[in-house]
C-alpha cells in the first residue's frame, strides 16, 4: 500500500527563493547578458519545483499545476495566434500599406505619438483587445513612425499604452470582466471606478508624447524626402481602393455588436485575403500564406519591406512558447502555495486602507513579474485580498480597480509575458525600450497608492452583495 508523503506548507524563505531566482536570472541572464528568456524561466521553474518535491509534491502533482496554469492562459494565447493571422492577411491586401500610406500624408509628426495614443485607446476600447489594436493600428503607426523619423521606442509605448487604455476600460475586455468576478464587485461600476485612476495616468503619458512631439520639432529635409520615398514606394506597390477599410471595419462591426473576438478576427481575414487576390491581384496560395507564415514583401526599399514583411501565424509561436515556459513556473509556485505564503505575508501588515492597498499592489505586480499572465495577476490578489476589503469596509470595486491598475496594464511592460513577448515582435521594439515611454501602464497604480493613503475616491462598502449595480 502506497502512503502518500504529508505535503508541507512552504515557509516564507522557501516562497521567497523562486522569486528572487526568477528575478535573478531574468535580471542577469536576460537583461544584461542577453540569454534567451526560455530556458531561464525553465531554470527558474525547475528551482520552484526542487523546493515543491521537497514539500511532498510528486511529479504528477506538480506537472498538473503547469497544465492548470496554462490552461488559464490559453484564451489570451489562442488571440495572439489568431492575430498574426490578421496582421499577415491585412498586409498582403493592401489594409495597413493604406493606412501606412495616408497616416504619412495626414499626421504631423509634432503631434504623432498623441495621435498615435488617442486612435489606439479609441480603437481598443471599442474592440477591448490590446492584442489587436497593437496588430493591426499599432502595425501602420509603426510604419509611419519609421516614415517620420519618430523614435520607435516612444512610439511602441505610446502606442502600447494607448492599447491598454481601452483594453482596460472596455466592457467587451476578458480582463476587465476577469476583474469585477474575482473582486465580487459589479462591471460597470468597476469600469466607472478606474476612471479615476485610469483617467489621469492617460492625460499625464499624453502630456509627455506632447512635449516630446514639440521637443522634435517638424522634421528636417532628410526626413520629409524619406518620408515621401516611403509613400511613392507603397503606393506603387498596392492598389489602394476604398474596400481595403472593409477588414477592419468588419472587426469593429462585430466588436460593437458583443460577438466573439476570435471569430471575428478570422472573418475579417478571411475577407482581406479574398481582397489580396482581387484587389492586389496575388495567387490563392500567397494569399492564404500570408495568414500562416506571415506576408513577404519585395518593394526594392529595404526600409517598407521591414516593415511589411510581418504576420502569419507561425510568427507567434515564439511567443507561445516563452509563455509555456512563464506558466511552467507560474504553475509550480501556484501549486506548492508558494505564491499564497508571500501574498499573505502582505496581508497581515495590511491594518489600514492605504497598507491594504499598497499590498494589493505590491501582490499584483508580483504575480505579474513571477507567472507574466494579465488573468493570474487579476485572480490571485483579488481572490485573496477580497476578505480584507470587506473586513474594512471598503467597496469591492476598489479592489477590482487596483487589480487593474497594477496587474493589467503592468504585464505588457514584463519581458518574459505573453503581451510583453507580443508587444515587441510585432512593433519591432523591445519590451524594456518601449516600456518607459508606455507611461499610462506604470502610473496607473501610483495613483491608486496615493487615494489609499489619501482616502480619495476610495469607496465604502454599502451593499452586501455588491455584485448589483450601484455599490
Amino acid at each position: 500500500m502506497n502512503v502518500r508523503p504529508i505535503k508541507k506548507t512552504p515557509t516564507f524563505v522557501q516562497s521567497l527563493i523562486p522569486l528572487i531566482t526568477i528575478a535573478l536570472f531574468l535580471g542577469v541572464g536576460y537583461g544584461v547578458l542577453r540569454l534567451n528568456a526560455e530556458v531561464l524561466l525553465i531554470a527558474a521553474a525547475g528551482v520552484a519545483g526542487i523546493i515543491a518535491l521537497r514539500l511532498g509534491y510528486s511529479y504528477k502533482e506538480i506537472e498538473n499545476g503547469i497544465l492548470e496554469s496554462m490552461m488559464k492562459g490559453m484564451p489570451a494565447m489562442l488571440i495572439v495566434i489568431v492575430v498574426g493571422a490578421l496582421i499577415g492577411s491585412w498586409i498582403a491586401a493592401g489594409t495597413i500599406p493604406l493606412l501606412i500610406y495616408y497616416g504619412l500624408k495626414l499626421i504631423s509628426p509634432q503631434f504623432f505619438l498623441v495621435t498615435a495614443c488617442i486612435v489606439c485607446s479609441i480603437i481598443s476600447l471599442v474592440t477591448g483587445t490590446s492584442y489587436g489594436t497593437v496588430g493591426t493600428v499599432g502595425v501602420a503607426f509603426i510604419g509611419i513612425a519609421s516614415g517620420l523619423d519618430i523614435p520607435l521606442a516612444q512610439a511602441g509605448g505610446a502606442i502600447v499604452a494607448g492599447a491598454y487604455f481601452g483594453d482596460k476600460l472596455s466592457p467587451f475586455s476578458d480582463t476587465t470582466n476577469l476583474a469585477p468576478i474575482a473582486a465580487q464587485s459589479n462591471l460597470f461600476d468597476h469600469i466607472r471606478h478606474m476612471l479615476w485612476t485610469t483617467t489621469p495616468a492617460w492625460l499625464l503619458g499624453l502630456s509627455v508624447y506632447f512635449v516630446l512631439g514639440l521637443i522634435s520639432g517638424s522634421g528636417s529635409t532628410a526626413t520629409l524626402e524619406k518620408t515621401n520615398f516611403i509613400m511613392e514606394t507603397v503606393h506603387s506597390n498596392f492598389v489602394f481602393h476604398w474596400l481595403l477599410l472593409l477588414p477592419p471595419a468588419i472587426t469593429l462591426y462585430l466588436a460593437v455588436r458583443k460577438k466573439p473576438v476570435i471569430p471575428g478576427m478570422l472573418i475579417s481575414s478571411t475577407v482581406a485575403v479574398i481582397l489580396a487576390i482581387f484587389i492586389q491581384q496575388l495567387d490563392l496560395k500567397t494569399a492564404v500564406q500570408s495568414m500562416v507564415t506571415g506576408f513577404e514583401a519585395n518593394t526594392g526599399n529595404e526600409i517598407v519591406d521591414k516593415l511589411l514583411t510581418r504576420g502569419g501565424m507561425v510568427s507567434m509561436m515564439h511567443v507561445t512558447l516563452i509563455a509555456f515556459c512563464a506558466f511552467a513556473f507560474g504553475g509550480i509556485v501556484q501549486k506548492a502555495g508558494m505564491l499564497d505564503v508571500l501574498l499573505e505575508r502582505l496581508l497581515k501588515v495590511a491594518d489600514t486602507a492605504g497598507k491594504i492597498i499598497l499590498s494589493t499592489v505590491s501582490s499584483c505586480i508580483a504575480v505579474a513579474l513571477m507567472t507574466g499572465s494579465s488573468f493570474l495577476s487579476i485572480l490571485i490578489p483579488g481572490e485573496l485580498f477580497a476578505p480584507a476589503y470587506k473586513k474594512f469596509n471598503l467597496a469591492a470595486k476598489n479592489l477590482s480597480r487596483t487589480t487593474e491598475d497594477s496587474g493589467t496594464v503592468i504585464v505588457p511592460l514584463v519581458p518574459w509575458s505573453i503581451a510583453g513577448v507580443f508587444m515587441a515582435g510585432t512593433l519591432g521594439v523591445e519590451t524594456l525600450e518601449y516600456a518607459k515611454w508606455a507611461v499610462m501602464c506604470y502610473s496607473g497604480f501610483v495613483f491608486a497608492i496615493f487615494y489609499g493613503f489619501t482616502g480619495i475616491a476610495i469607496a465604502p462598502k454599502i451593499n452586501e452583495d455588491e455584485t448589483v449595480p450601484g455599490s
